[in-house]
């Protein structure tokens, strides 16, 4: 899925806006939702680091993944010092976060040939004796299964 973040650096209210969208439909983006983000906040946030600005802009309604958040709390923070810029735009498709946490597949030992002694184990005579076996008891229950003598319950009409 394709998603773009626009944030929005509000001054005149002293507010940051993070607008969240993705691509619901073919070549389109629909709004997902909208943050707003008070300066003071943001402030003691971004002085306190980059972990503690994630966490203040993660919410209930936008809670990106962890790579895709540290880029936002970058952006929000380069936003929020910048005095001539007004909106910054992210772009992230899925595909690639799912390219780069995919990792190959290492070799960790070698096998050698064991099919020889496979083959033994399959050549193997067994023949398990049933002498120590106990038959089987009829147990005796107290429920009786009914025939095809059943009532059908009323349903009330």
């Amino acid at each position: 899925m394709k998603q773009k973040y626009l944030i929005i650096n509000d001054r005149e209210n002293k507010r940051i806006k993070i607008q969240e969208f993705a691509e619901l439909n073919k070549e389109m983006l629909s709004l997902l939702c909208e943050e707003t983000y008070e300066y003071k906040i943001l402030k003691s946030a971004i002085a306190s680091g980059t972990e503690t600005l994630i966490t203040a802009l993660r919410t209930n309604n936008l809670y990106p993944p962890e790579i895709y958040a540290e880029q936002i709390a970058s952006a929000v923070a380069e936003l929020y010092k910048s005095k001539d810029r007004d909106t910054l735009e992210l772009f992230f498709d899925d595909v690639n976060l799912l390219e780069k946490n995919r990792a190959a597949a290492e070799i960790t030992q070698q096998l050698g040939d064991d099919s020889s002694e496979l083959e033994e184990m399959l050549e193997d005579d067994y023949q398990e004796t049933y002498e120590d076996k106990v038959d089987l008891k009829k147990i005796e229950s107290p429920l009786k299964v009914a025939g095809d003598d059943f009532s059908e319950a009323d349903d009330g009409n």
